[in-house]
This record gives structure tokens, sequence and C-alpha cells, in this order.
């Protein structure tokens, strides 16, 4: 039967109604983002296990009676990689929907791979080889096809078939709560938003300026990210990287000595060319303070660092995890060089516990 698909307000209030209280919804989104900051959200598809609908944002622009059922504490959001439609619910609300129970994390914590993707997921858990033909669809356009709505419906299908499963699993496991605590990480909103004073920490190879030529970077890296944001545009449409990086190390104090770098297009150096110039000296008179490093280590720590990353190998293969879920190389990076101070997921919670306590008397 045609996959149901809400384009007006009134079905989908009826629907939120029902949906209200329920004990979890399995959600999943399609969007595009070619030409905007901001992720362009074309369609939600919720499951609950008795059917599944897709509904139009593009045609229904009051969207709060389904916002408000995936707020309600009650309900479980399921969804599979869940950040990147958890950064389009903080764009539209500004808060990230809880509790969020992410089936790509369950399966890693229960050994059916690390970062599966969905398709692969379904096949081991359902026996089910998903069609990905329409992976590439265009979802802005309109009208979809029957065939697209179907695919796009079906994620949620399948969702609400494995999270139960998948639950009982993690229960029977005893790694219900470890799951719960990775979510609730998820659902913090501002690991979904860039304040453009950090937009700086986008920038690779930072760590080959000086700490003065940094800083005039990350003034530049601000301002672009503000430009990007008011203007809902992609951020290399503002300025690329290597303007940046080259405007950093020549410090242009001049109109003519800024169009001497020959790093700007004609129209970016007429209208925004004083701004620039502006910014340079802005970045001079800050203190000159290192933001990033190469953190290039010492003969000693890097042998301590391959002794500290055998231990973790040896903890994940006794817990059938894969090492890199319970701390990547960074994370063990910044626990050789901070120790107790490190600000990382492996001195936290399940982690800390399995983990972080050996590895800091290690």
């Amino acid at each position: 039967m045609p996959t149901p698909f809400i384009n007006t307000p009134a079905p989908l209030a009826e629907l939120a109604q029902g949906w209200a209280g329920r004990e979890w919804l399995a959600i999943d989104t399609e969007f595009v983002r070619v030409d905007t900051y901001n992720a362009k959200l074309c369609l939600i598809q919720v499951g609950d296990g008795r059917s599944s609908v897709c509904v139009d944002p593009l045609a229904i622009r009051e969207l709060q009676p389904l916002l408000a059922v995936l707020a309600q504490p009650q309900t479980t959001k399921v969804l599979h990689s869940a950040s990147q439609d958890y950064e389009i619910f903080v764009q539209l609300t500004g808060a990230a929907p809880a509790p969020l129970f992410d089936t790509q994390i369950a399966a890693t914590l229960l050994g059916y791979g690390d970062q599966i993707g969905y398709a692969g997921l379904i096949e081991k858990l359902c026996g089910v080889t998903l069609d990905k033909s329409l992976s590439r669809t265009d979802w802005s356009r309109r009208p979809l096809s029957e065939a697209e709505l179907a695919y796009a419906a079906a994620d949620v299908q399948y969702l609400a078939q494995i999270y139960p499963r998948l639950r009982e699993e993690l229960v029977q496991a005893g790694r219900l709560a470890w799951l719960e605590e990775d979510c609730a990480r998820l659902c913090d909103p501002e690991r979904y938003r860039t304040a453009p004073e950090d937009a700086w920490q986008r920038l690779k190879g930072l760590a080959r300026l000086s700490a003065r030529d940094q800083q005039v970077a990350a003034a530049l890296t601000a301002w672009r990210e503000t430009e990007a944001q008011a203007r809902n545009r992609p951020r290399k449409w503002i300025l690329e990287d290597d303007p940046i990086y080259r405007m950093a190390e020549r410090k242009p104090q001049t109109l003519a000595q800024l169009e001497a770098l020959q790093v700007l297009q004609p129209k970016t150096l007429q209208r925004h060319g004083e701004r620039l110039l502006a910014l340079v000296t802005q970045g001079l008179a800050a203190p000159a303070e290192v933001l990033a490093t190469d953190d290039q280590l010492e003969p000693e720590q890097k042998a301590r660092l391959k002794a500290l990353q055998a231990k973790l190998t040896d903890i994940a293969a006794a817990l059938k995890l894969p090492a890199t879920f319970i701390a990547p190389r960074a994370d063990m990076q910044a626990l050789l060089l901070q120790g107790e101070k490190a600000k990382v997921p492996l001195l936290q919670g399940w982690r800390r516990q399995v983990a972080g306590e050996e590895l800091l008397k290690l």
C-alpha cells in the first residue's frame, strides 16, 4: 500500500496526538546541504511499530505538533547514527530530543560492528538487503515518487523492528546504561553549535603557524563563521581556508598589499577587503597565545603511549569492543599528556570504570 505522505497541518496534528505519550518512536530525516550553512530539512520519517509515515516539512511550516512529541521525556527517540539528524533538530528548536536510543551505538556495544551502517545492520539482524539505489535522491524535489517515499519510510520501519531486540540484548549484556550514557552525551545541544570564537578549531594545519599568526587566523575564521551563519551559506563560499592562512602569514596592512596576495576573488576584495584588513589588525593586537600545537611526542612519551594503547587493546578485547570506541588515539594522547585533568570520555562514566582507572594507574 502507498506510503502515507503528510503535507498538510491537520493530518500531522492528528498523528501527533496519537503519538503523544508513546514509549518510543523511530525517527529519521532526509536533508540536503549544497548551498547553505544549515542543512535543509526535506523529510521527516516517523514509525511507531505499527505504521510508518513521511512528513513534508517543506509544505508544513508549522511542525510544532510533531516537535512537541519529540520533546516528551517519556518517549525514547530511536535513530541510527543520530548526530546529523540532531543537528537539524537543534536548528529547529534549540534542543536535542531526549532520551535517545542510537542503534549504531547499540550495535557497537553488542559486537555487531564498529560504526556499522544502517543497511549493514538491517542485513545482519533481519536478513533483508535494503535497496540503496535511491540514496542519492534530491529530497528537496517535489513531487517525490512512491518508490522514493517507500525507500525513506523503510528506514523507520526496520528501526522499529530492531529496537526491541537491541534493547533487550543490551539489558542481558548489562550494557544498557552504557548506551544511555553515550546517548545522553549526543543530546547536548552544544555539540551541534559552532561559536564563531571557536571556529579556528576547524582549521587543519593551524599548528604550523606562529602564535601571532594563529591569532590572526582565528580572527579571520570567527568573521567567516559569523558571515556564514548570518547568510546561511557554506563557509567556503565566504572565504576558503587558503586565503586565511596566507593573510595570517603575510599580514597585509593595505588593500594594495591584500590584493597582491592574489588569494581573493575581486568581488570578495571589493566587498570585504577593508573588513579583512581590520581583522588582521585585530589579530595582531591580541595576546600572542598558542591556540593549536602539533603535539609531537618525545621518544619516551611515544613509548608510554604505545604501552597505554597496548593495555587498552587488551581491555577492549576482553570486552569484545573496538579499542577506538572506548578511546580514540587523540583521547589516549590527552590522557598521556594531561592525566586526570584530561577532559575526555575515557575518564567519565562506564569508560572510566572499565578502562580509564586502569590506564591512569599505568
